[in-house]
């Protein structure tokens, strides 16, 4: 790819992870948290060092392997061609499937803060795709627009964000996290439930290592951005969740649909409630902007390695890979209308399982591959990556049956176009 393509620079990079990870789940995590009290913070202490482990194994195989394209590049190094197009099918229907479930989030907060707009099923919808086709024309005019986008929705959510955890600190109540485990379950049963809910929130850490081909100077960009976003989007998130966990009684926190916006309403009045709201709304609307470019992204390098077809690769003068960006969001769509007739949540709940049942397993892959890769790191770095083995292994069995038939299920999918890519490489040859 060119250099005068190359235009994500450090801060747009970074804004693009910290913007990725933000998103829908900070807003409504702490009602799903509430059964488990103080006894969450446990969950959060693996979720945020799994995901900042994972993150380093990123970091650290972007300098060594500069390739297009994250984890199917990592696998594609490590393992062949048939590895690697597991992991970038795998990812790809992961990126789809959450711009999905982003989408219908932002209709959501939406309709929190503009109730007539998600009256009905269908305004709800329609909502979703309108959001989705924003962002699919703000990615079609130019990767470095996307970028500039990314920078102003990500300080709009992250500042406020920000503010609202230390600000609320002042009125967090002791007498919330008492008793510690209100649930009375094992630790070990808490801290695996909590863990497993606080995963979809940390999605995206990977997010610098995709789009490599439009990033400057790669090598030192890239994992910096990496480790820089996950470090702040992690910390940020688990302050907000924690406070609001700590200002709400948990008979209100537990019912509640947007916990953030309601502790922020009985403490400091509507308004807070509002726009808190509003601050939702931005922030999954960056979200989205953030996981769209991705897409544009995530199918060019099989592409040009002959294991996606052709057409994904094609880009207009912009350097967009057009074609892979529309048929995603046509994808998306596609979900979204599908599904329609269901309320909001639970079409949210249904795309967050397809979402996370597409993305464990390139997580593992990529750890995998660094072992075979990096095969002369000091005892600090194998240690670190067999904590990432570990939680990247532990998540993948945790999520459940369900998930993981779904997961088996878009592996099949993907089986007949690796076939036919195979054999048109042969009949070539």
């Amino acid at each position: 790819m060119s250099g005068g393509r190359r235009s994500l620079g450090l801060w747009m990079l970074i804004a693009l992870v910290i913007g990725n990870i933000i998103g829908s789940g900070v807003f409504v995590l702490p009602a799903a948290l509430a059964p488990f009290g103080a006894a969450s913070l446990l969950g959060w202490g693996i979720s945020l060092c799994g995901a900042l482990m994972l993150a380093l194994v990123y970091a650290w195989l972007a300098q060594i392997v500069p390739n297009h394209g994250g984890a199917y590049a990592y696998a594609r190094r490590a393992f062949g061609d048939r590895v690697g197009f597991v992991a970038a099918w795998s990812y790809w229907v992961c990126v789809w499937s959450a711009n999905a479930a982003i989408a219908v989030a932002f209709a959501g907060s939406l309709g929190s803060v503009w109730p007539a707009a998600t009256s009905t099923p269908l305004r709800g919808a329609l909502c979703a795709l309108g959001a989705l086709w924003v962002c699919t024309s703000i990615s079609l005019s130019g990767v470095r627009e996307a970028g500039y986008t990314a920078i102003v929705t990500t300080s709009l959510k992250l500042v406020p964000l920000v503010v609202f955890g230390l600000l609320g600190l002042g009125w967090v109540h002791a007498s919330a996290f008492h008793p510690f485990n209100a649930s009375g379950l094992p630790l070990v049963s808490v801290a695996s439930s909590v863990a497993a809910l606080t995963l979809w929130a940390f999605l995206g850490l990977e997010t610098a290592t995709v789009p490599t081909g439009v990033v400057r100077d790669p090598q030192r960009t890239v994992p910096r951005a990496t480790v820089i976003g996950m470090t702040v989007a992690g910390l940020a998130t688990m302050l907000a969740c924690t406070v609001v966990v700590g200002m709400l009684p948990a008979d209100v926190l537990h019912a509640s649909a947007a916990p953030m916006a309601e502790a922020a309403r009985r403490v400091w009045g509507n308004a807070a409630g509002i726009g808190i709201g509003v601050i939702a709304t931005i922030s999954c609307f960056g979200a989205l902007n953030g996981w769209v470019l991705l897409q544009a992204q995530t199918t060019l390098a099989p592409a040009l390695d002959g294991l996606f077809p052709k057409a994904f690769a094609r880009m207009d003068k912009r350097g967009t890979p057009w074609f892979g960006l529309l048929i995603s969001s046509v994808l998306a769509s596609a979900l979204i209308i599908s599904n329609y007739s269901r309320t909001l949540v639970a079409l949210f709940t249904f795309t967050i399982l397809l979402s996370t049942a597409a993305t464990l397993l390139p997580y593992l892959i990529t750890v995998l591959a660094w072992w075979r890769i990096d095969i002369a790191a000091n005892r600090w770095r194998r240690l670190v990556a067999l904590g990432a083995l570990a939680f990247s292994l532990w998540a993948l069995i945790g999520t459940g049956t369900e998930t993981l038939l779904w997961g088996a299920v878009l592996l099949l999918a993907g089986l007949p176009i690796y076939v036919w890519q195979r054999y048109l490489v042969r009949s070539r040859s």
